[in-house]
């Protein structure tokens, strides 16, 4: 939502008598705020203006920047859903299996080994929004069993640099195809910096 306010401005009436029965007319605009000029509402009281000039206030939204990741190094979506959604400055990764892109299978049936192919896999999305790790600032693991955790957490840590992102951990009665884990994340997205011309003394 966008806001902005219009200077106060002196305006000169061609004739106030003709418009005292009409409707007063305010300045407006989408998305702002617009108030009418403190000399014109001076200048409409001393000509006896019967109805008072009004501020239009008008809001309106507009719809995010939505966009889809999708990329051949990470497994394939299971259902309707993305990889990932780039939305303004940020990507949403979907939650990732230690699926083997290639063939769509689990790697093992060993939680350590579905770690490091899951966030394998998790690298390749964020690259192909355009992030990293280094950009991550939430992540959210499930797990099939709790008492991984340990395990899972030091393979973890090789991914993610300081400061970490933050994480919230589960243990689920189930994950998709009876997998051991599932993670998913929120990273930023770099941003672009506008080269400034050179100033000349």
């Amino acid at each position: 939502m966008s806001w902005c306010v219009l200077k106060p401005f002196n305006a000169s009436l061609i004739n106030v008598g003709a418009v005292r029965n009409r409707i007063p007319f305010a300045i407006g605009g989408i998305g702002c705020a617009s108030v009418v000029a403190t000399g014109f509402w001076r200048q409409c009281c001393s000509n006896r203006l019967t109805t008072p000039p009004f501020a239009s206030l008008n809001t309106c939204t507009f719809p995010p920047q939505k966009e889809a990741v999708k990329t051949d190094k990470a497994p394939a979506a299971l259902g309707p859903y993305s990889q990932a959604i780039k939305s303004n400055n940020l990507v949403f990764v979907s939650g990732v299996l230690g699926l083997i892109p290639e063939t769509g299978k689990f790697v093992s049936q060993d939680v350590e080994d579905q770690t490091e192919q899951v966030l394998k896999n998790m690298g390749e999305i964020l690259k192909a929004s355009g992030s990293d790790y280094s950009l991550v600032v939430k992540t959210t693991i499930m797990l099939a069993d709790l008492k991984d955790f340990k395990k899972v957490n030091d393979i973890y840590a090789n991914y993610f640099p300081a400061p970490f992102p933050a994480r919230s951990t589960y243990q689920v009665a189930a994950l998709p195809l009876d997998a051991k884990i599932e993670i998913e994340c929120i990273a930023e997205l770099p941003q672009k910096v506008e080269p400034q011309p050179l100033s000349h003394t």
